[in-house]
């Protein structure tokens, strides 16, 4: 597999879950302003939405969008225990916790990135985060990854969307929960190793 990214973007969740599964694969990194890889080649040639991530499959095709990469790449193996098995509530439990963080999460930071966005808007942006992260807060009470004691491919796309909160001036030091949730995915090996790959990108 090939992973397209951009250093710190949402496309860190999935290269995170390629080095907890245990896969091979390449990474090439992405200029989104420009839409061109480090060749100079188009990336829109790859994938026309000019977004990543992106994952290049062994059969020449992509799959794209943060929360169906991560699935993917989970159920090449198995064995990790990244995502349960199909059909059981354990799935739909992981299931929940991406939507959440894909849609309620990821998108509620989106404008926060946009420098044309008004202020007033931003400060509306950041109240709606900060409920959210109040729930969350609340929901890892006493454990230790979002659906309990394993961590799943929800706590790598989690941990990817918070990691941007200080960057927009919000520290996670009001939900103790969520710092500790944060540091704790943070102090992984295959994270370390994802962090620092995209460091030296």
């Amino acid at each position: 597999m090939k992973l397209y990214y951009k250093p710190g973007a949402c496309s860190l969740s999935p290269h995170i879950v390629l080095r907890e599964a245990g896969l091979p694969f390449d990474l090439v990194k992405v200029d989104l302003a420009k839409k061109t890889l480090e060749d100079g080649s188009d990336f829109l040639a790859v994938n026309p939405k000019g977004q990543v991530p992106t994952l290049g499959l062994d059969d020449g095709g992509i799959l794209t969008e943060a929360a169906v990469t991560v699935q993917y790449i989970a159920d090449q193996a198995p064995a990790s225990g990244l995502i349960p098995a199909a059909g059981t509530i354990a799935r739909y439990r992981v299931l929940e916790w991406l939507n959440f963080v894909s849609s309620e999460l990821h998108k509620s930071f989106s404008p926060l990135f946009r420098p044309n966005t008004p202020d007033a808007y931003k400060e509306i942006a950041k109240q709606t985060l900060a409920a959210k992260f109040g729930a969350m807060d609340r929901h890892l009470e006493g454990k230790p990854y979002l659906t309990g004691e394993t961590f799943t491919v929800a706590d790598a796309y989690a941990f990817v969307v918070l990691g941007w909160a200080p960057r927009i001036g919000i520290p996670l030091t009001p939900w103790p929960n969520l710092e500790a949730f944060a540091a704790r995915v943070g102090a992984r090996p295959a994270v370390k190793d994802a962090l620092a790959a995209e460091a030296q990108g």
